[in-house]
């Protein structure tokens, strides 16, 4: 009986390490990541629609912050309306009340212009959209180096209907 039973045991045992296959390659394959794309190079942005020839041009002057407020006093950007120069950075910080993002209308932005202010917005959810910020001091840079002087009028998408929205001024 005890024969038999050592038997059955190590039967199942080879029965076992036969009906997987190669054990080392299904533990390989279940572990090896399926997303084989590489890395954007450095200053390079990442998920940009590729609508045009632009490319990133990181801020070469100073960087101004806007707070994004969702609270008692409504959905705002402080300052709603800035004036930066060609060159500076905007830096939108998520105070409360998200989630919320900094988009530009494609019909409102100079033809001229687009490609470039699109190529500075890295990471953008879609053409002229930065991705969505939704916890307390998230933020968001914009560059606007190589963007011609002008306005740009902007809005968060989500409290658009709130009239959450302000102006940028480039000089």
């Amino acid at each position: 009986m005890q024969v038999n039973r050592l038997a059955l045991i190590v039967s199942a045992v080879v029965l076992a390490a036969c009906s997987g296959g190669d054990a080392t390659k299904d533990s390989t394959a279940a572990a090896t990541p399926t997303d084989t794309t590489k890395a954007p190079a450095a200053g390079t942005p990442t998920g940009a629609p590729a609508t045009g020839t632009a490319a990133y041009a990181a801020p070469t002057g100073q960087t101004h912050e806007v707070k994004m407020y969702g609270d008692e006093k409504g959905y705002r950007f402080e300052p709603a309306d800035i004036t930066v120069k060609a060159g500076d950075g905007i830096k939108f910080v998520m105070v409360n009340g998200g989630p919320h993002n900094v988009a530009f209308d494609p019909a409102t932005i100079p033809a001229d212009s687009k490609d470039q202010l699109n190529a500075n917005m890295q990471q953008a959810m879609s053409e002229l959209s930065s991705p969505m910020l939704m916890n307390p001091n998230e933020a968001y840079v914009i560059s606007f180096t190589n963007v011609k002087p002008g306005k740009y009028p902007y809005h968060c998408t989500p409290h658009l209907a709130m009239n959450m929205r302000g102006t940028i001024t480039v000089q």
